[in-house]
């Protein structure tokens, strides 16, 4: 049986905010191999998974978010949401990461506990600005190994 539990650090996802989950999702569905892994939805929009059909071994999604307060408002890309992913198997290692970030000034945002699927999160901002999350609990690696794994 496959392992379905992050066990290393791994780049899983890269987030980019959408005016229109259905319109993106159909795109990305029709002109690119991914098709949806799951999908979520909450009192403030709906997000889903997108990933090549059946990547067990090294999965990596892109995540497509429509928040309700802007749907139908174009975003551009690279805006203050998008980020690149990184997901730890530990909840010290972000924390860790986020105190040598915090020491170097590079620290976006401080670690916090938020509601599934997201997890416990920090973000840093790279040289050139770009966001980038660290989380741990976020199970992106692990609900696509239990979707697709043995």
């Amino acid at each position: 049986m496959m392992e379905r539990k992050l066990t290393e650090a791994r780049w899983t996802h890269i987030a980019l905010p959408s005016c229109d989950l259905d319109k993106a999702i159909e795109f990305y569905t029709t002109m690119t191999p991914l098709v949806v892994v799951s999908r979520h939805e909450d009192k403030d929009g709906r997000n889903a998974w997108l990933s090549n059909d059946k990547q067990v071994e090294t999965p990596f999604v892109l995540v497509l978010v429509e928040f309700a307060k802007d749907r139908g408002r174009q975003q551009p890309q690279l805006s203050p949401f998008a980020h690149l992913g990184i997901e730890m198997p530990n909840r010290e290692d972000v924390d860790r990461i986020a105190a040598e970030a915090r020491e170097t000034g590079c620290l976006h945002w401080e670690p916090t506990e938020l509601p599934p699927p997201v997890g416990y999160v920090c973000a840093l901002k790279d040289p050139d600005g770009n966001v980038v999350e660290i989380s741990h609990n976020q199970r992106v690696f692990e609900e696509v190994r239990t979707r697709w794994g043995s």
